[in-house]
C-alpha cells in the first residue's frame, strides 16, 4: 500500500535583514541598512552587505557586531511638539526636526508613531515597538485622536454637523467622529475636533473644504491619553498602564 505523500507547512517569510532589524526595535530601517554597508552585520555567521539579504525572522540567527541582539523591551515616550518641527527623522530640506526635543537624552532608537504636520502641535508618540505603533495608527483599530482647533470667525451648528459628516477632498472621504465649539471671541473660535482616523492633514483640508480658515492646531488626546500639562517642546516617558490603555 502506497503511503500518502507527507505534506509540508507553509515556508517561513523571508524579510530584509535591514527590516528585520528594525522590527526587532534594534535601530530605524534606515539606520539599519547603514550597519549593514558598514560591514557590522552577519546571518549564520555569513558578513552581508546588502540590506534586503533574506532573513527568517525567528530562525536565522542575525549578529550585530559580533553579538546576537535581544529584542527591546517596549519603550513609549510621549512629546508636547511644537509648532514648526517636521515629524521626520531626517529632512531632505534641512528643517528642523521633532528629534531636536530628544537631543542630549540617553535614549535608545525610538520612531514617531503617526504624524504631526510642521505647522501643527501637540501630543507626540515615539515607539521602539514598531507592530505596537502599527497597531495605533490602525484607522480600524486604533484609538481616537482629539484636537483643540482655533479657526477664523465662528462655525454654526450647520457647518458642524456637515463637518462631521464629511466630504470628499483628492478621492478620499474626510470627516470627523464629533466636532463642536469650546469658546468664541469675536473675530475667532476654538473647536474641538475627534477623528477615528487620521489622513495626510485630514483636519486641514476638512475644513478647507467649508472655507474655515485654521490659525492653530493642537493635538490634546490619543485615546485616554491626554497632553495635560506638559510643557511645549518637554517629553516623557509613558508607564506600562499608559500603553496598554493605549
Amino acid at each position: 500500500m502506497r503511503s500518502k505523500p507527507r505534506t509540508r507547512g507553509p515556508a517561513p517569510a523571508r524579510f530584509g535583514v535591514a527590516r528585520v532589524i528594525s522590527k526587532l526595535g534594534l535601530a530605524s530601517r534606515t539606520q539599519a541598512a547603514r550597519m549593514v554597508g558598514e560591514a557590522r552585520v552577519r546571518v549564520n555567521g555569513r558578513l552581508v552587505r546588502d540590506p534586503e539579504y533574506p532573513v527568517r525572522q525567528g530562525l536565522d540567527r542575525i549578529d550585530i557586531d559580533g553579538r546576537e541582539p535581544a529584542a527591546s523591551s517596549r519603550l513609549v515616550l510621549m512629546l508636547n511638539k511644537p509648532r514648526g518641527l517636521v515629524t521626520s527623522a531626517n529632512d531632505e530640506q534641512g528643517r528642523d526636526t521633532v528629534y531636536r526635543c530628544l537631543a542630549g537624552a540617553s535614549l535608545p532608537w525610538l520612531a514617531p508613531v503617526g504624524r504631526l504636520d510642521k505647522a501643527s502641535e501637540g501630543l507626540l508618540l515615539f515607539s521602539n515597538d514598531p507592530a505596537w505603533a502599527a497597531n495605533i495608527t490602525d484607522p480600524d483599530r486604533g484609538p481616537q485622536k482629539t484636537y483643540h482647533v482655533q479657526v477664523a470667525g465662528l462655525p454654526n451648528a450647520a457647518a458642524l454637523a456637515a463637518i462631521a459628516r464629511g466630504v470628499a477632498r483628492g478621492g478620499e472621504h474626510l470627516s470627523a467622529r464629533s466636532a463642536r465649539v469650546l469658546c468664541s471671541a469675536q473675530h475667532n473660535s476654538w473647536l474641538e475636533i475627534v477623528l477615528e482616523e487620521g489622513r495626510n492633514r485630514h483636519i486641514r483640508r476638512l475644513l478647507e473644504a467649508f472655507d474655515i480658515a485654521v490659525l492653530r492646531l493642537v493635538r490634546v488626546a490619543i485615546g485616554s491619553l491626554t497632553l495635560g500639562d506638559l510643557a511645549k517642546g518637554q517629553w516623557r516617558m509613558l508607564t506600562r498602564a499608559e500603553t496598554d490603555l493605549l
